[in-house]
């Protein structure tokens, strides 16, 4: 805890800027002045709250953030503490701080961003390089050397690169759109390909499809693949049987849509659920509709975290190298960012492979199926 005076000031909201954002910067300028030091233990959530006056909820995301980041660490069952290696890693970086930027409908928590992050972590002691977690339209300090675009909206990309400065960057997880602006992504076409062939391949000739919109170019690219993937395979993906939610997952009514579906004849006799919470939202469509997975409705999802083998039954999905791909992201965003124009290495658009991974959600129908197709398409605001 910081002495009676060196408490911590209360944070004063700055307009168009989220609070968490101020409450973040506030305990970070802390510890890098010294307020708190490396492996010292934090103030409790409800301490920083009332000190800041702020929320518990803004605290808690503050705090989450700084983690992420590797400023902080936690210990099970004792607290939050400053990171050991913080203020060394700080120290030796001479300016070669990297800003991670996110969407601000991003969960740090979620799967697909945590992996990624696992990957950045990984790479970043070696590398020297110090971690700064931002929401598009953030650079408070305006200190960052480089920058990692993580799954942006298309709008995005274009309005970070008009208004940032000439600093290198790298959109991973997504496409940049942006002639010049490379990118690291897993081949999303290829996901879609691999799980229509694996359908295919067991004996699936009706074949549909819940997904996302074009809001981030993940989502558009699986749409494509899927139906590329069709095309090849001689399947009907004509868009007759159209169910659209309005998030990352669904809600009670596009639910209710997707178990009304199932339910008419000429079903899909298969589903690829083009990420790990559109194929949850399937398997509970299915057991509203009374069909029995896999054997009356194979599906099979995209990402493979520890849960997707625990399922009942355990979930055929295409897995994402996730974690590499922050990792590999990093270390070519950090040898663009050396000072010498010979150390440098120019950075390239590369695209990762999938695996497919095939578990017992996936069988062959259990009668011959009829020959139109069926597509079940949800355009998702944060589709991972």
């Amino acid at each position: 805890m910081p002495s009676p005076s060196r408490q911590l000031k209360p944070i004063k909201p700055q307009p168009g800027r989220p609070l968490y954002a101020s409450v973040k910067e506030a305990l970070r300028e802390a510890i890098d002045s010294g307020v708190f030091v490396p492996g010292q233990q934090m103030p409790s959530t409800k301490e920083i709250s009332e000190q800041l006056k702020v929320s518990l909820v803004t605290a808690h995301r503050a705090l989450q953030e700084l983690v992420s980041c590797g400023v902080l660490e936690r210990s099970q069952g004792r607290g939050t503490f400053v990171h050991e290696r913080y203020l060394q890693r700080r120290h030796a970086i001479a300016g070669r701080r990297v800003g991670l930027v996110f969407h601000r409908e991003a969960s740090l928590a979620d799967y697909y961003h945590g992996q990624i992050l696992e990957g950045v972590h990984r790479a970043a002691d070696p590398l020297n390089v110090d971690l700064i977690l931002l929401r598009f339209g953030e650079d408070v300090r305006n200190e960052c050397s480089g920058y990692l675009l993580v799954n942006p909206f298309v709008e995005e990309v274009g309005r970070f690169a008009r208004t940032s400065r000439r600093q290198p960057m790298l959109v991973v997880g997504a496409q940049s759109g942006i002639e010049g602006l490379p990118s690291y992504d897993v081949d999303n076409v290829a996901i879609s390909k691999l799980a229509v062939a694996h359908l295919v391949q067991l004996g699936h000739r009706r074949t549909g499809y819940v997904g996302g919109a074009y809001k981030i170019s993940n989502s558009r690219d699986r749409w494509i693949g899927y139906q590329q993937g069709c095309r090849e395979q001689g399947l009907d993906c004509a868009d007759n049987a159209l169910v659209k939610g309005s998030g990352w997952r669904l809600d009670e009514r596009e639910r209710a849509t997707l178990a009304e579906t199932l339910r008419t004849a000429g079903r899909a006799t298969a589903i690829f659920a083009a990420g790990y919470n559109f194929a949850l939202e399937v398997y509970a469509a299915a057991a509203a509709a009374g069909l029995r997975v896999p054997e009356d409705l194979s599906v099979i999802g995209v990402d493979d975290p520890s849960s997707a083998a625990h399922l009942s039954p355990p979930l055929s999905t295409v897995r994402q190298p996730l974690a590499q791909l922050g990792q590999e992201a990093l270390a070519a965003l950090s040898s663009s960012m050396q000072d010498s124009p010979d150390l440098q290495i120019p950075m390239h658009t590369r695209k990762f492979a999938p695996e497919l991974v095939v578990r017992q959600s996936t069988a062959a129908p259990a009668a011959p199926a009829a020959p139109a197709g069926a597509v079940l398409r949800l355009p998702a605001a944060t589709a991972k």
